[in-house]
């Protein structure tokens, strides 16, 4: 009996141990997991990437490579040739145009250079380097053209110059009472403060802007005669967004400015036109929504046109974001330009003398919504065309003369097809059609995309699932859910075809399936779509991100019962969200640089999504309240040196996991700020390693080194 015992004991030891060995990932299976990063996948990819470089007459040239050997050809679009040649290089040789320094806003002419010196902008002779004094007022917290969004600062003038030149429309920025955010930084001695303007939600006093136009070539400073409007547009939260001062269109001539004034709950916009010469400025319409107005996705899409004395607008008044002719000496609608269930997301061009617009819808094709196409319109609504038609999301580069443009046209598993067509849609030559058949030849597999039904069951969502390359068909897999809730982007980011997105397909290859799912609440589809958690951000997508794995395990080999989940910024927000408000089902989550509560985070952001303080329960959305419910393994990671998403959203969640005795892991990078710079490769790994222990119950190979070239 003895003998029998011992002899059984031996067997279950053997077979733990056996097991244990089974179960622990060795470098060289971190090795090949990093091996589909980016920055090892690129080189395998040949003809892709056409960047035209235009030469006169609409030419062009552009390099491509194969097998690492570069090839550059010259394009003649009337003559519809392609042609080899060795005259120009990539890199840079064509002679650019004369731009002001980094900190310096250029004219359109290229001879003069605006810029800030205490306070005061300064206008810069770009040929001699003479600088001369344009306004004088300008002080500490109230100065001219200074930039800072709370999330966003820099040195650079935030103004918007006349075509011809000779004023330039910018603000003098209020910040005098506004509250002030700090961090430290962590050094050898004392710490080094770091203060600047951070309004926030509820905050009496926000950053407001006193309008003003600049004549520079008699300098002088014309005051709107308006209030100062809060520091608000209606691209995003910050008034630069477009990369230039947000919601301004100038008259030719410089005679006037038209600008939209949004109130502080981004409720309500006033479109104006102002008197560049005295100041008067004259209400031409205003427009009023219940949740939050914005001009497009990407882009502001209104423009005035003063020759016709007309406005095109920019309204989701029909639920979806749709054009419109504004007749700009009363302010009256002349008639809908677009309509349809479909999302005009970008105009590109406005053709006065034809009365024609071009511009880019998503949802009016069949397939995803989320594919971008290019239409041309009529002012009168008349005469839409399709000039891009292939199934798939398109990217364009106009010709200078904008009679041609290049369109790269791909899908998340179809790689990129470039071809050359005339404006009016006529393909005139394919350019090179994207070759991943060496990459194939590696073991890469591009990523699923599918179409799955919301927690409602009803509308349609969509997404991507990342497989092992090397499937076990006896196995179920843990499934990691990689989250990006918005509302103002999503989790998919582009859906044009990547070989890497991100490390989603380097998890998959150390035991997971990956999903990244696009929920709603996000852009780019219809009003009712964008708006569904609008007042409440704790939502998060997340009923959509559990009905979508719960579908998904019908079809892949899902074990439901090892839910991961990670993001970062409100990525990181989500993830904690979801551990303390669904801990049964997602058991493992890794929350990067989270604004875990919106009442820490600039004013902007939780006003526009959420609505008012007075209006919404910021309270009752705070991820620390609910920090008691955690079950499953949760890491926190945040940057001490952030100056978008303060630290102290996530020690506010630290505080209350301690409080309520939880166990948590904490990773903190004491220098850094949003992004972890040189630190994202350790990050990478620390997050592979978290997932892989806790959630594959597997041991990593210990502090691996990822062999990423530069930070990411």
């Amino acid at each position: 009996m003895m003998n029998k015992y011992w002899l059984t004991v031996t067997a279950c030891t053997l077979a733990i141990t056996a097991n244990a060995q089974q179960k622990a990932l060795t470098v060289s299976d971190y090795e090949r997991a990093e091996s589909f990063m980016s920055y090892n996948t690129a080189k395998y990819i040949d003809h892709a990437n056409v960047q035209p470089n235009w030469l006169e007459g609409d030419k062009f040239w552009y390099s491509t490579k194969t097998n690492g050997t570069e090839q550059t050809f010259l394009v003649d679009p009337a003559k519809k040739t392609k042609t080899p040649t060795t005259d120009y290089k990539s890199g840079g040789e064509m002679p650019a145009r004369r731009m002001g320094g980094r900190n310096e806003v250029s004219s359109p002419d290229g001879k003069k250079a605006i810029l800030i010196k205490d306070y005061n902008l300064f206008v810069k002779d770009v040929a001699s380097g003479k600088l001369t004094q344009l306004t004088t007022d300008g002080v500490k917290d109230y100065g001219y053209a200074t930039d800072n969004a709370g999330w966003k600062h820099s040195d650079a003038p935030i103004l918007r110059w006349s075509p011809d030149s000779k004023k330039i429309a910018t603000f003098q920025q209020d910040q005098r009472n506004s509250k002030e955010m700090y961090l430290v930084t962590t050094n050898v001695g004392a710490p080094v403060l770091k203060a600047w303007k951070y309004p926030l939600p509820g905050d009496k006093q926000i950053a407001t802007i006193r309008r003003v136009v600049i004549d520079v070539d008699n300098p002088k400073v014309i005051s709107l005669n308006i209030p100062a409007d809060p520091h608000r547009a209606t691209l995003s939260d910050d008034i630069s967004s477009s990369g230039t001062f947000d919601d301004i269109d100038w008259k030719a001539d410089g005679s006037e400015v038209a600008f939209l004034s949004t109130s502080r709950d981004h409720k309500n916009e006033k479109f104006r036109i102002a008197n560049a010469t005295t100041g008067a400025v004259r209400e031409v319409f205003e427009e009023t929504v219940k949740t939050q107005f914005e001009s497009g996705q990407g882009a502001i899409n209104w423009r005035y046109l003063p020759a016709s004395k007309e406005i095109i607008w920019y309204s989701e008044r029909d639920n979806w974001g749709h054009l419109y002719l504004y007749d700009a000496t009363n302010g009256k609608v002349k008639n809908q330009i677009t309509k349809g269930d479909f999302v005009v997301s970008r105009l590109v061009k406005v053709d006065e003398k034809t009365r024609t617009l071009y511009f880019f819808a998503n949802g009016r094709e069949k397939g995803n919504p989320y594919f971008s196409y290019l239409y041309k319109i009529g002012f009168d609504g008349k005469n839409l065309t399709l000039l891009t038609p292939e199934a798939g999301n398109h990217q364009v580069v106009f010709s200078p003369s904008f009679n041609y443009f290049v369109d790269s046209y791909s899908q998340p598993d179809v790689p990129a097809v470039t071809v050359l067509r005339s404006i009016d849609g006529k393909l005139i030559n394919t350019l090179e059609k994207t070759d991943v058949s060496r990459l194939t030849a590696t073991g890469w597999k591009a990523p699923t995309p599918v179409s799955l039904k919301a927690k409602d069951g009803k509308t349609d969502i969509y997404g991507l699932v990342f497989t092992p390359t090397k499937m076990d068909a006896s196995q179920k897999y843990p499934v990691i859910d990689y989250i990006y809730p918005g509302p103002q982007g999503g989790s998919v980011g582009s859906w044009a075809f990547a070989a890497s997105r991100g490390d989603n397909q380097a998890l998959a290859e150390l035991g997971f399936i990956v999903v990244v799912i696009e929920g709603t609440s996000n852009p780019d589809r219809s009003k009712s779509f964008h708006d569904m958690s609008y007042g409440n951000m704790a939502e998060n997508t997340l009923p959509d991100q559990i009905a979508a794995i719960r579908q998904l395990s019908a079809k892949y080999p899902i074990d439901t019962t090892k839910v991961g989940i990670w993001g970062h910024s409100g990525g990181g927000f989500a993830t904690a969200a979801a551990m303390f408000r669904y801990p049964d089902f997602f058991k493992v989550g890794i929350s990067e640089s989270g604004n875990h509560d919106n009442r820490n985070y600039e004013d902007d952001w939780g006003e526009r999504y959420n609505g008012l303080v007075e209006n919404a329960d910021y309270e009752a959305q705070a991820n620390q309240n609910y920090a008691k419910n955690l079950k499953g393994k949760l890491m926190l990671v945040h940057g001490l040196m952030d100056d978008n998403v303060p630290p102290y959203n996530t020690l506010l969640v630290v505080e209350a996991l301690e409080k309520a005795n939880k166990s948590f892991d904490l990773v903190i990078f004491p220098n850094s700020a949003h992004g972890y710079g040189a630190y994202s490769p350790y990050m990478m790994r620390r997050r592979w390693d978290y997932f892989v222990q806790n959630l594959l119950g597997a041991e990593p190979p210990k502090d691996y080194q990822m062999k990423a070239p530069t930070a990411r």
